[in-house]
């Protein structure tokens, strides 16, 4: 089996079809998109390839090593980037084509009007295995 992340990017990756960000979306819309990722999440636990899931607040903090004995430097939020990743799911499965198929059902969530958004998902596969270098 092989971990993959399926990111959900608010902002950044290429428009979906249905395009109606969800600060438009009516509360029976929002919780008709929630309850569809959420059976998406039960039915892979039954198949044993759903790991965990997140969303995630657009807001956020880049935080850095500054030498020792310094504090950690913060920069931001950034609420004017283009990105914004706003989930995300680790599922664990066979193949990198199951992986396609599920980020591929996943981008069928319904938006706006109930109708799916066929928005893209970022599908990275974890690393397994430690680059080695050759000299």
């Amino acid at each position: 089996m092989a971990k993959y992340l399926l990111l959900k990017h608010y902002r950044g990756a290429p428009d979906a079809v249905n395009n109606i960000p969800m600060d438009q979306w009516t509360p029976e819309e929002i919780s008709a998109h929630i309850g569809y990722m959420n059976d998406f999440a039960a039915r892979l636990e039954k198949t044993g390839e759903f790991v965990d899931a997140q969303a995630l607040a657009p807001e956020g903090t880049f935080v850095r090593y500054d030498g020792e004995g310094r504090p950690p430097i913060t920069d931001g939020p950034f609420a004017e980037t283009k990105d914004v990743i706003a989930g995300w799911m680790v599922i664990d499965v066979d193949t990198y084509e199951r992986a396609v198929e599920l980020a591929g059902e996943l981008s069928a969530a319904p938006g706006a009007g109930g109708r799916p958004i066929h928005e893209w998902l970022e599908l990275r596969p974890f690393l397994t295995e430690t680059p080695t270098i050759t000299e």
